[in-house]
């Protein structure tokens, strides 16, 4: 594993055994560090990035989800959605609960959470033209990567599509950081 120091971030890369290397650490680290700038996450904190394998997902969603076969991208947020500022879509009941994330000592990171990304995944999608937003976007594998990283990003910082108003706020959101380089 390596740590990726973006601060106020500290990103945590884990690459499982045999998981193809499709973007240095590095570019998957800044991709997740812009998604927790534009998310206004609590700083200083650390978040957990696995790149792994459609069956460790599987596995994974079956476990925590209940939902039979694999999946892109799972999120676990350590934080509740009150701890990150609203944005377009949120309920209005979810705001930001005061002082939000709990108090820590001094220089100590809290641990948002962590993200879990299949990048056979990935490649399947990119290459299937199944990628982007949309799932109709046909495109490079290592695009639809830096697009999972975000989408995990943000549901760890609070932010769902279950709810047009929000799914569009996010998929805008993503959009924009994706255009960043």
């Amino acid at each position: 594993m390596g740590s990726h120091y973006l601060a106020p971030w500290r990103i945590d890369v884990e690459w499982r055994d045999g998981v193809p290397r499709l973007l240095p650490a590095t570019v998957l680290a800044r991709a997740a560090a812009a998604a927790l700038d534009a998310a206004g996450a609590p700083s200083p904190a650390s978040i957990g990035l696995i790149l792994s394998s459609d069956s460790e997902l599987a596995e994974l969603n079956e476990a925590h989800m209940g939902k039979h076969g694999p999946t892109d991208v799972l999120s676990f947020p350590l934080l509740p959605p009150a701890a990150y500022p609203g944005h377009p879509g949120k309920a209005p009941d979810e705001g930001v609960a005061p002082g939000g994330a709990f108090a820590l000592p001094p220089g100590i990171r809290t641990h948002l959470g962590d993200i879990v990304v299949s990048v056979e995944g990935a490649m399947h999608q990119a290459a299937a033209g199944r990628g982007g937003q949309t799932g109709d976007v046909r495109w490079d594998a290592r695009d639809e990567l830096r697009l999972l990283v975000t989408h995990g990003v943000l549901h760890v910082c609070g932010w769902d599509h279950a709810e047009l108003a929000e799914e569009a706020s996010m998929r805008a959101l993503e959009r924009d950081l994706l255009g960043r380089r």
